[in-house]
């Protein structure tokens, strides 16, 4: 008992070190994201400016409301949040591939580190995908149904409110980029042989479903929105097909070559056993 407590001790404490830095790390990636959570603010706004060129309004339609004193306060803590937590991320998961890494071989570390630096790039390209495309098509469908009055028509104006519109683009970021990481996910799975590239295809229409249904769950109920996520998680879908196919051809491989050199290592084997038959052969006859 005494032998087993002290490794688990010293995985607990390295525990302790590894989230004690990623707590660091997230703690002034905040106070660095609220320092300047106006300014961020600011820069989410643009898709929305880009909507209303869209439509033709004018400029001072870029407005927002908040109809709580604390309201802005707060929309800034989540927007520290928010991106502290991408800033620090990196940090974060450096922390966590040095806790796992010392439990792996060197073929599965060397496996794992490609999946560790496509999960942010596949987030950021998301993100990207929500910034410039999406919260653009998704403003310009809102606003397309305001009504400027007249006799008999009453004057509907949008006039979005700063929590709700983080709130619309914080979940639209965070949709996008988990559905990113699909390739992420099918690839370590068919790596683990948990997955083939043939149940994949065979389930591909199940998998479109699934697609429009999360679409319809995680957007705005508009169908811009929905589509610009269904579609992009249709095509990550196939990539991941191809993805998996190709990890399974490099396990084909890897065993080919494994079973080459157990059946070269028999061949000697038994070329040496031959010998061995026929210097006794020839003994017994010199005898």
């Amino acid at each position: 008992m005494e032998a087993s407590a002290a490794p688990l001790m010293s995985h607990l404490i390295e525990l302790r070190t590894r989230l004690m830095w990623s707590v660091a790390a997230f703690f002034v990636a905040f106070i660095l994201c609220y320092a300047f959570s106006a300014q961020i603010f600011n820069l989410l706004v643009v898709p929305f400016q880009w909507a209303v060129k869209w439509q033709n309004l004018p400029e001072d339609q870029v407005r927002f409301i908040y109809t709580a004193p604390q309201e802005f306060f707060f929309t800034r803590i989540k927007i520290a949040a928010f991106g502290g937590m991408i800033l620090a991320f990196p940090i974060i998961a450096s922390q966590i591939y040095r806790f796992i890494a010392p439990g792996l071989y060197s073929n599965e570390r060397q496996a794992f580190l490609p999946y560790l630096i496509a999960t942010p790039v596949l987030f950021l390209l998301g993100s990207c995908l929500v910034y410039f495309m999406v919260i653009p098509m998704a403003m310009w469908f809102f606003l397309s149904m305001e009504q400027t009055g007249g006799e008999g028509m009453a004057s509907i104006q949008h006039l979005p409110k700063v929590s709700e519109y983080l709130s619309l683009i914080m979940t639209l970021i965070f949709a996008f980029g988990l559905v990113f990481q699909l390739p992420v996910a099918i690839t370590l799975l068919a790596r683990a042989g948990l997955v083939t590239t043939e149940g994949l295809a065979d389930k591909r229409k199940y998998a479109i479903v699934f697609a429009f249904v999360a679409a319809a769950i995680l957007t705005p109920p508009d169908p811009l929105t929905q589509i610009g996520l269904a579609v992009p998680t249709i095509l990550l879908y196939e990539i991941s097909i191809i993805s998996a196919r190709y990890v399974e051809r490099q396990k084909r491989e890897a065993q080919a070559a494994a079973d080459g050199d157990d059946s070269g290592d028999g061949e000697e084997t038994a070329a040496s056993e031959s010998d061995d038959e026929q210097d006794l052969d020839s003994d017994s006859k010199s005898s």
